[in-house]
């Protein structure tokens, strides 16, 4: 709007006393924020546009302080005075004379109006019904209801858009103030969904359902037959954890004797049903199942493995000796009566060791104090206890190691790999070497070893054997390549040069002069070697 016909236009309505609607006042409000120029060009051509008498009688008349030019210079007084004048319209804002402008919408229907509220609460419903339509398909929550208005409520606030001091909240209020944040309404599920509750799957349906990991109630088959039924059809999937699954549900709610008749004739699920209570460790159900199948063998291995339960050596020891005349196998027999034999040993000796080693008179036990108990112990571990702690007592005690290789029948092989073991760890190298010295019947001695010398050496070499020691024994390695290899590994460089002199090799022999110490006795004794006229070197 050009300044002059907004001037002739605040000037009619401030002259003929009318009050100016809002939207006025607003766009008055736009001018009054422009600078000073503004200021001073507005009130100009008020007073430009009046006569002297008519601008008297306005400026004694209004309340308004009359405009001078007096303080032109002064910008202060001129803005205060124009915030003045703003701040006193405002008490016309709440009088309802909007009616000499008429807002009409894009429809043609005032604003306002019942007929334009009634087609844009219809517009605002419908949009908002689409925005929720598509918020629904990716979330299935429940959304926050709006405010139910209260019956004081007026029909007319309602239409008109607006609130009153200490009214109720319009619906576009009501809107506005609800939470950022929306929620969809949540989604019927799909109808076979709640079949799961209605219990009205056949057992083909229910075993693939079970299959693919998803819940459902085995409840509704009371009946034997359709028990059985699903049974089969789970033994059918070939699915183990369907079959256990279907088993356990048997299992409860059938009794002993209808259950294992049924598996007896169905041995894919007997044999799912024994490996399960196997797991679970249920050891009285699972002897009542092969007494009720006559299976006697499985039956004392399953009595058998009771013993694991048993903590005291003196019970334990006494139930085994109840499994003795259980019905094993030949092989198993024996391996019962042995262990039931080393648990008797192991507890004598543990109670005379224990005895030894509080008196403190043994040297070996002062040495090397105990850090286990031997109770429920292997047998090969029983054994190094004896070759470690009792290797001199003669055979006729409990706890010597030539008893219990006797009497528990422990092959060479074994027993001196572990003799070995025990005596090297205490350094007892006399001990060692007697273990592998034989006599033949001329008197005459050799060194044997039924675990072979390379495997001799490297336990030696575990235990911190001497050079002297290793070299003794690499010596004794048959294979030549094997025992360069020792000798090298192990740095027993006599080995290394002897060998080579046997085997006429200078060039192998000049290789293992680099990896020696320089001015070392090995380097001379190689260089001698080397020297020497009297072997014909190969190469």
């Amino acid at each position: 709007m050009p300044c002059s016909v907004f001037t002739s236009y605040f000037h009619t309505s401030l002259i003929t006393g009318g009050v100016c609607s809002l939207r006025k006042l607003k766009l008055w409000g736009l001018f009054l924020g422009e600078s000073r120029k503004g200021h001073i060009s507005l009130f100009t051509s008020l007073q430009m546009n009046r006569t002297k008498g008519d601008e008297e009688e306005y400026w004694n008349s209004s309340k308004f302080k009359a405009f001078t030019f007096d303080d032109e210079d002064d910008e202060l007084s001129q803005l205060k005075e124009s915030k003045r004048a703003v701040n006193s319209l405002r008490d016309f804002v709440d009088d309802d004379d909007d009616d000499d402008l008429e807002r009409v919408s894009w429809s043609g229907e005032p604003v306002g109006s019942i007929s334009w509220s009634i087609k844009e609460t219809a517009g605002n419903s419908v949009s908002n019904h689409e925005r929720e339509q598509l918020k629904s398909r990716n979330s299935f929550s429940s959304y926050t209801p709006l405010p139910k208005p209260a019956s004081t409520y007026s029909l007319s606030s309602f239409f008109r858009g607006r609130t009153r001091p200490g009214s109720f909240q319009s619906l576009s209020d009501a809107l506005s103030d609800a939470p950022a944040k929306s929620y969809a309404p949540e989604l019927g599920r799909p109808k076979g969904e709640y079949r799961d509750y209605s219990n009205d799957w056949s057992p083909s349906d229910t075993v693939r359902r079970l299959r693919k990991g998803k819940v459902c109630s085995l409840e509704r088959f009371r009946s034997l037959q359709d028990k059985l039924q699903l049974l089969e059809e789970a033994v059918s999937m070939h699915d183990g954890n369907v079959i256990t699954a279907v088993l356990i549900f048997l299992k409860r709610t059938l009794s002993k004797e209808i259950l294992f008749r049924e598996l007896e004739v169905r041995q894919v699920a007997l044999r799912h049903l024994i490996h399960f209570l196997k797991e679970i460790g249920d050891q009285k159900l699972l002897l009542d199942l092969f007494r009720f199948l006559d299976r006697t063998e499985e039956l004392a291995l399953s009595h058998y493995r009771e013993h694991l339960n048993i903590q005291d050596p003196e019970k334990r020891k006494e139930f085994l000796k109840t499994c003795i005349g259980l019905p094993f196998s030949a092989e198993d027999s024996a391996h019962i009566q042995d262990h039931y034999t080393l648990l008797e040993r192991q507890i004598i000796i543990e109670a005379n060791d224990r005895h030894l080693e509080s008196a403190g008179q043994t040297e070996i036990f002062r040495k090397h104090p105990r850090k286990a108990s031997i109770l429920n112990m292997p047998l090969v571990t029983t054994l190094f206890y004896s070759c470690f702690y009792h290797y001199t007592e003669a055979e006729g005690t409990f706890s010597s190691p030539v008893n219990l290789k006797k009497t528990f029948k422990i092959p060479d092989k074994q027993y001196v790999l572990t003799a070995l073991a025990a005596r090297a760890k205490l350094r007892a190298w006399h001990d060692v070497d007697a273990l592998f010295t034989t006599k033949n019947w001329l008197g005459y001695t050799k060194k044997r070893a039924p675990i072979g010398f390379h495997r001799v050496v490297e336990i030696l070499h575990k235990n911190s054997a001497p050079v002297q020691i290793l070299q003794e024994y690499v010596n004794l390695v048959e294979d030549v390549d094997t025992k360069l290899n020792l000798a090298t590994k192990f740095k027993c460089h006599d080995v290394v040069i002897d060998t080579c002199r046997d085997l006429k090799d200078r060039q192998q022999l000049l290789a293992y002069r680099s990896k020696v110490d320089k001015g070392s006795a090995e380097e001379e004794k190689i260089d001698a070697v080397l020297n020497s006229s009297q072997i014909r070197w190969k190469n």
